[in-house]
């Protein structure tokens, strides 16, 4: 049961992160903070770095729900093939993310690379769109009609 919440949360959340990174982007804020994983000013950014430090705080949030459900549908024994893999298949598009994320940071914004960026962050929500949909059909019966 804390599984379905659990896969919710993740998506809720990754939609969160698409939605600071695209207002990001839109609004040509991607160098605002030219370190990476942390701002110039460390853990607590200041004003100039704020917006930047939410999307990363929020894209570590996810990455850490979307790995917590992919462990749990493993060790849930109810778990089928189809969830067990759209899971594991977000917790490796997840940390590829991560990765790129960095790179686009590094390369300061390389068109190619923001685009495989945004590309692979569809797919991710794709993954964790099936693995909900996939979490609340568990555990529920298909009842036959004999009519």
């Amino acid at each position: 049961m804390i599984l379905k919440y659990l896969a919710l949360a993740s998506l809720v959340i990754l939609y969160s992160l698409m939605f600071v990174g695209g207002y990001i982007s839109a609004a040509g804020l991607g160098l605002t903070c030219p370190e990476w994983p942390l701002c110039p000013n460390g853990i607590m950014p200041n004003e100039e770095y704020f917006i930047e430090w939410v999307h990363r705080l929020v894209a570590a949030t996810t990455g850490v729900l979307i790995l917590a459900t992919t462990i749990g549908a493993w060790i849930n024994r109810d778990a089928g093939r189809k969830i067990k893999f759209t899971s594991a298949f977000a917790s490796a598009l997840v940390v590829t993310q991560i990765t790129l994320g960095a790179l686009v940071i590094d390369t300061q914004l390389h068109a190619v690379l923001v685009a495989v960026h945004l590309g692979i962050g569809i797919l991710l929500f794709a993954m964790t769109l099936l693995t909900v949909l996939f979490a609340f059909r568990l555990g529920k019966q298909v009842i036959e009609s004999k009519v």
